[in-house]
């Protein structure tokens, strides 16, 4: 122990505490706990109040506690499970203690006359009040057991530790904090002064170990100032550390793309409608990023046919125009092919060669495709995850634009970045997923954000209705009649195999029950399992109007464009995200025939599936919606938890937390301006090894 006292508390290693030894240390390594400092920062998600006894006459049902008192009686039951009973009695009452995972020693421990203390949870049970699996421990009549001094905290745990591991270990540090050892309190006091918070020696003691007394409810809610201390310590670090990625970025060159205007004057002039003021604003601010030294790193939002692949073109004609490469990539093969065909018809007549990579180009067309890229010949190149294969090599790509960001890893966006040669090229991200405010600032802070908010005239917005599945035969017909007047309808299902687990009708039976009850209508069925050839002409014939009505999986949620499809019928949306739904709705009313999406939901709801169908007939503002889903599921949910490598976040939460992001944004400029020496060290201590995207 000594050597850790002459160290800064904060980067003793873990081994140099008792009973800590390489074995245990590894665990610690799985939780991102390298040091004395990192275990500090380990703060508890809860507590329980082990600081009294409660009388075996005062119990309710539902409620944590302390009891104590003596066995009456242990014997092992033989029911449906075979479990171990012990009556305990304490003068005012008696209570069943359940174990159905016992061993023949702890039985014969339990034995009657014994005194003990026991925690765990109140239930109703087979003998009136029991408490299964309750943690106990033998009270010795000559030194009767004291009382827990503060409330017990509760870990976030790895397997292979213990609560009870984590608290004599929590203790040491804890005690090395109380003896005065330093830890650095890197937040300048006259930030925390407004929002009268603690010093973090006394937030992280108080975390560790509240006093009795303390208020259960405030901690439990993250309401309490100990806990805000660490939340706003937490943000400001994330923060830096994006604006420092963001820095590094800048420092890199990119190709300069100044507004030239001949290739998209010939363009604008093809095109039978004039682009919106939104897409126009929009196509502007980008012309701004790439009339730059360094490289763009811009998101477009758009709402579900709002023309963000307009805006990409234009973007893709300036670095066209200077001769540099453009390399567009989308989630899924169906969605790159859909631009594969705009783009051909759009850039061909300009004279633009163009390429299409993805997992099904094999051998020699892959050849063929990977040397018209590395010599240049390929202008335009179009693909999906192929993409980022090392051995992909491009002449000159001066800009990367990326579709549906979510679908990505970070790091594959990042990895772009090394397929320019000498410079970074350019890298424009759409979504059609629209993100909340709150996640914008923080989840993609390195980025400047663009929002398309106007559809294009001639859209209609689609009459959204929630049936319930009795309805189904009235649905039929609607599909029929819609059909017979030269209309298109999707039926979307969420699964393709019969589950007894989940009663979603599935699709390849949904499929047959509709060829069956509409024998004159040309029904087709896409699924992910499905070769991409397969999709591809299934697709195809929809398009064309040959296939009336598309039986689909959630394949069919991004980018499909077929105008005359009018009706979309979605089985089962409660299964659904808002956003999902919300993705898949604008598949209809891409023309100007008035457009339908029926919900068609299984009763009983839930609470989150009514709330989801609710605001779907509600609203068709893809923003709302995405605010409505952010606050039934959560930016975790939201975002893709691993993508964002920004939602692992020891004790802040984007969303429950969300009003502190304005000051935070002032803090970290306050502390980049003012305190330059403390960002490096933020970063270390909240990020640790998962600095963010490891600066790819």
């Amino acid at each position: 122990m000594s050597t850790i006292l002459e160290q800064s508390l904060g980067h003793a290693p873990v081994t140099e505490l008792k009973n800590v030894g390489a074995k245990f240390a590894e665990k610690l390594a799985k939780l991102g706990i390298h040091n004395v400092q990192d275990l500090l920062f380990h703060v508890p998600l809860r507590y329980q109040d082990r600081t009294r006894i409660t009388p075996i006459g005062g119990l309710r049902p539902n409620v944590d506690v302390v009891i104590e008192g003596e066995i009456m009686l242990a014997d092992v039951v033989f029911g449906k499970r075979r479990s171990l009973a012990v009556r305990l009695q304490d003068g005012t009452g008696t209570i069943t203690l359940r174990f159905y995972h016992f061993s023949g020693a702890q039985k014969n421990n339990l034995q009657k006359g014994a005194r003990i203390r026991c925690y765990g949870e109140v239930r109703r049970g087979r003998a009136g009040l029991e408490l299964y699996h309750p943690e106990y421990q033998f009270v010795d009549d000559v030194s009767a057991l004291p009382t827990e001094k503060t409330l017990t905290p509760i870990y976030p745990s790895t397997e292979g530790i213990t609560q009870a591991r984590w608290r004599q270990l929590m203790s040491q540090v804890v005690t090395l904090l109380q003896k005065g050892r330093a830890i650095d309190d890197l937040i300048p006091s006259k930030l925390l002064l407004p929002y009268q918070l603690p010093n973090l020696r006394s937030a992280l003691l108080y975390l560790h170990q509240p006093p009795v007394g303390a208020n259960l409810q405030e901690l439990e809610n993250h309401q309490h100032p100990a806990q805000k201390r660490l939340i706003m310590e937490e943000l400001l670090a994330h923060n830096l550390s994006l604006l420092k990625m963001r820095a590094s970025i800048q420092l890199d060159h990119a190709p300069v793309l100044p507004a030239s205007n001949t290739l998209k004057t010939s363009f604008l002039a093809s095109l039978p409608f004039t682009p919106t003021n939104a897409q126009q604003r929009v196509v502007n601010e980008i012309q701004q990023d790439l009339s730059k030294g360094f490289p763009m790193l811009r998101l477009v939002q758009g709402d579900v046919g709002s023309g963000k692949t307009l805006v990409a073109a234009l973007a893709a004609l300036s670095a066209l125009e200077q001769g540099f490469q453009v390399a567009l990539m989308a989630p899924t093969e169906i969605l790159a092919e859909q631009h594969l065909k705009n783009f051909q018809t759009w850039f061909e007549p300009l004279g633009i060669s163009m390429a299409w990579l993805a997992g099904k180009v094999k051998g020699k067309a892959r050849q063929t495709t990977m040397a018209a890229i590395v010599s240049g010949e390929a202008q335009m190149v179009i693909g999906t995850h192929a993409l980022f294969q090392d051995d992909v090599a491009f002449a000159n790509l001066g800009l990367a634009i990326i579709d549906e960001q979510h679908r990505f890893g970070v790091h594959q966006r990042l990895a772009l970045r090394q397929k320019g040669k000498g410079l970074s090229p350019h890298q424009l991200i759409m979504t059609a997923t629209p993100i909340p405010r709150t996640l914008a600032m923080s989840a993609y802070a390195d980025l400047d954000t663009s929002v398309i908010d106007e559809l294009p005239p001639g859209r209609t917005p689609v009459n959204t209705v929630a049936l319930d599945q009795s309805r189904r035969q009235q649905v039929i017909e609607r599909i029929r009649h819609a059909c017979v007047e030269g209309r298109q309808a999707y039926w979307v299902c969420t699964l393709i195999e019969e589950s007894e687990a989940l009663e979603a009708q599935a699709a390849e039976v949904t499929a047959q029950e509709l060829q069956t009850a509409l024998p004159e209508l040309n029904i087709a069925l896409i699924h992910g399992r499905l070769k991409p050839k397969e999709k591809a002409d299934i697709m195809a014939a929809f398009k064309s109007g040959e296939t009336q009505l598309l039986v689909a999986t959630t394949v069919i949620e991004v980018g499909v464009d077929v105008p005359n499809a009018s009706l979309m019928i979605i089985e089962n949306p409660e299964r659904l995200g808002l956003a999902q739904l919300h993705q898949l709705r604008g598949r209809v009313g891409r023309g100007s025939a008035a457009s339908h999406c029926l919900l068609m939901y299984q009763s009983p709801l839930s609470q989150a599936g009514k709330q989801r169908i609710q605001a779907m007939r509600d609203t068709t503002d893809g923003f709302k919606i995405a605010e409505i889903d952010l606050d039934i599921r959560g930016p975790g949910e939201v975002l893709g938890t691993k993508q964002t490598g920004l939602m692992q976040m020891r004790i802040a939460d984007l969303q429950r937390d969300s009003h502190l992001l304005d000051d935070i944004k002032h803090w970290a400029q306050l502390t980049q301006t003012h305190a330059p020496h403390i960002v490096e060290l933020l970063i270390a201590r909240w990020l640790g090894e998962n600095i963010r995207y490891g600066q790819v």
